[in-house]
């Protein structure tokens, strides 16, 4: 990886900066592409002199796209979200990979999701299946990398419930609690990228499942950061129907969840049986247990000073 030019759509993201970080470390040279480079520019004194570059790109705008990957020996997708699923999901990933095959790039690495399926029924599950379809479309030798619910310092999944179980209330609602996850930790999903694109070869034209050790369903997960931040709390598992009650007014301010996203939770977010993952990388996946006490601290009453047991 010494010295290749490997451009980061939206690298500057969750998943992004740990993937920029793997690949300046091998010594590669990275380029940030995303909307605001600004937002990203807290990478670049964790790179040597010249080794980030940061360029204005808009995943909707093939012009841009072309700017960012010109010139690039490897091209990896990071952008993804929760709302206009068919621009950047669909149309967004093909734009992508048709610019990563005109410019001639070597490699090209797509970040899906475990639950990518064109039968899911959340509208999230059915885009990020289209936009597998068309980046292998476009760009046949593409890496798929499918992880399952990302876990890190940054993310939105641990530290929203944290800061729940943190919350004055003393019940906390669980929605879908039998929902199963195998959390990954971020920094694995971040080498299993950077892995990818050391033997595009071999790795290329394949889709890879990425979950972490431990399989836990919603309510698990709930008690687990309850113990990890030494909260004592009553968790009131909510049944399906007030769930999808809840989930019809995901549109208005300060609703919990969205239709989509309640339509995403009846399916266990698990890595398939068969499916090939992070031993085809060597890469042994990390516990929560193992990192997530570190950031956490954040959520108990004393901070780093309170008094609590390390959960399991």
């Amino acid at each position: 990886m010494r010295d290749k030019l490997i451009t980061l759509i939206g690298g500057g993201g969750f998943v992004g900066r740990y993937v920029a970080q793997e690949l300046m470390a091998a010594g590669a040279r990275v380029r940030i592409a995303q909307r605001d480079p600004r937002r990203a520019f807290f990478l670049k004194p964790l790179g040597g002199l010249g080794q980030v570059q940061f360029v204005g790109t808009d995943i909707k705008r093939p012009d841009t796209i072309a700017r960012a990957v010109d010139g690039a020996d490897a091209v990896v997708n990071l952008v993804g979200t929760f709302t206009d699923y068919q621009r950047i999901q669909v149309d967004g990933a093909r734009l992508v990979a048709e610019a990563a095959a005109a410019a001639g790039v070597g490699a090209l690495v797509h970040i899906s999701a475990i639950g990518a399926d064109p039968a899911s029924p959340s509208h999230y599950g059915r885009s990020k299946a289209e936009g597998e379809a068309a980046v292998k479309a476009a760009f046949p030798g593409a890496t798929i990398l499918r992880p399952s619910i990302v876990f890190g310092r940054e993310d939105q999944f641990v530290n929203r419930f944290a800061a729940m179980i943190a919350s004055p209330l003393p019940v906390i609602p669980v929605l879908k609690p039998d929902a199963q996850f195998q959390p990954v930790h971020v920094v694995d999903v971040a080498r299993a990228a950077a892995a990818s694109l050391t033997d595009p070869k071999a790795h290329g034209g394949h889709t890879y499942e990425l979950g972490g050790p431990d399989v836990l369903t919603m309510l698990d997960l709930h008690r687990w950061i309850a113990e990890a931040t030494g909260r004592d709390k009553i968790f009131a598992p909510l049944p399906d129907f007030a769930g999808s009650a809840l989930a019809s007014l995901g549109k208005l301010p300060g609703a919990p969840i969205t239709r989509d996203q309640w339509l995403m939770l009846q399916r266990d977010n698990v890595v398939a049986n068969g499916a090939a993952g992070f031993e085809t990388f060597g890469i042994a996946p990390t516990p929560m247990a193992a990192v997530a006490p570190g950031w956490l601290v954040l959520y108990r009453r004393q901070g780093r000073f309170g008094q609590t047991k390390q959960p399991v």
